[in-house]
């Protein structure tokens, strides 16, 4: 089975990168990871009293029985969730759309890092940047972590590189590395079988994927629902959560002339600069998408997780709301 393949082509040395002032010249490079933002579809309005799906729990009930108004948010594809002690979930709030399956963009990576994440004793082996993940970025215009060719980053490094900036070419580093097959299409093709066979243990119903990095084939799609309880367990592993919580990160790697390379990579979730207690957790947008997020934060030992799809831009402000109505409720 593909969740059983080891990496190709990966350093075996096995070595962490560490701080080096004796080595050559700096060659700073700085990544925002913005290039991911594309114009979405429009906007969807959410009923005033939050529709109830067939499965959500679309509303709290108050102690005299009476439904509590709901989120009053821009987007019906929504929920959230209240990860108790993270190991058990109690369904909060659903939009009306909650279980409508949509292209999700870029908050594909999460199942990405989950399934990279199933081999933890790999996280300090070398990857070697390719020009084919760098040609992919500028072939479908997607966001980047600027990897130059030949830089040596370690599958840690990698993660950070794909889940901060949301780097399209660190999410195809880890794929091909992760994936089995004597080529790269094959090896990420088997990688994609790997996310899926994931989706289907976690039991997500309505979730398919067809890429690595949500530039979707035409079968890339996931639900409100699915998202937030994927969201739910990826943050039950520590690597995960260390990494989505970071507003930027700076990386050390060996170039490709000896020399050692810098990189700055800043995350595009602006809830952790905007919310008390964000935890993360990724972004997503795109012309069919429109803009996405799957987010979580914790206050009084509460720990909530949601998920937004097909938003606007107000994706942010929606979050926002959804978590100040889960915390008063």
């Amino acid at each position: 089975m593909g969740s059983h393949a080891r990496p190709n082509r990966i350093h075996r040395t096995g070595v962490r990168i560490a701080m080096v002032a004796l080595v050559g010249a700096a060659l700073p490079i700085t990544a925002g990871g913005l290039a991911e933002a594309a114009t979405p579809g429009g906007t969807h309005s959410a009923d005033d009293h939050g529709r109830q799906s067939s499965e959500a729990t679309t509303t709290a009930r108050a102690a005299d029985g009476q439904d509590q108004a709901a989120p009053q948010i821009n987007a019906d594809h929504a929920f959230l969730l209240d990860a108790r002690d993270g190991t058990q979930e109690r369904e909060l709030w659903g939009g009306a759309k909650a279980d409508e399956s949509v292209s999700m963009a870029s908050t594909t990576k999460i199942m990405t890092a989950l399934v990279v994440l199933k081999h933890p004793e790999w996280l300090n082996r070398q990857i070697t940047v390719k020009q084919e993940y760098r040609d992919y970025v500028q072939k479908v215009g997607g966001s980047t972590a600027d990897l130059q060719t030949g830089d040596k980053l370690t599958v840690e490094q990698m993660l950070h590189a794909m889940l901060i900036p949301s780097g399209d070419d660190a999410a195809m580093a880890l794929a091909d590395n992760f994936g089995s097959g004597d080529t790269v299409d094959a090896r990420i093709a088997d990688f994609v079988n790997q996310m899926n066979a994931e989706a289907q243990q976690l039991g997500l119903a309505g979730t398919h994927f067809d890429s690595f990095d949500g530039i979707s084939n035409g079968n890339n799609h996931s639900t409100a629902r699915d998202l937030a309880k994927l969201g739910q367990r990826a943050m039950l592993q520590p690597v995960f959560a260390d990494v989505v919580k970071k507003k930027q990160f700076k990386a050390e790697a060996p170039a490709a002339n000896g020399h050692i390379r810098y990189y700055t990579w800043d995350n595009t979730n602006k809830l952790l600069s905007s919310y008390d207690g964000a935890l993360g957790i990724k972004t997503g947008s795109g012309p069919e998408a429109g803009y996405a997020l799957v987010f979580a934060a914790e206050r009084d030992n509460r720990t909530l997780v949601g998920a937004i799809l097909k938003d606007d831009q107000g994706r942010f402000d929606d979050a926002t709301k959804m978590l100040d109505w889960g915390f008063a409720h």
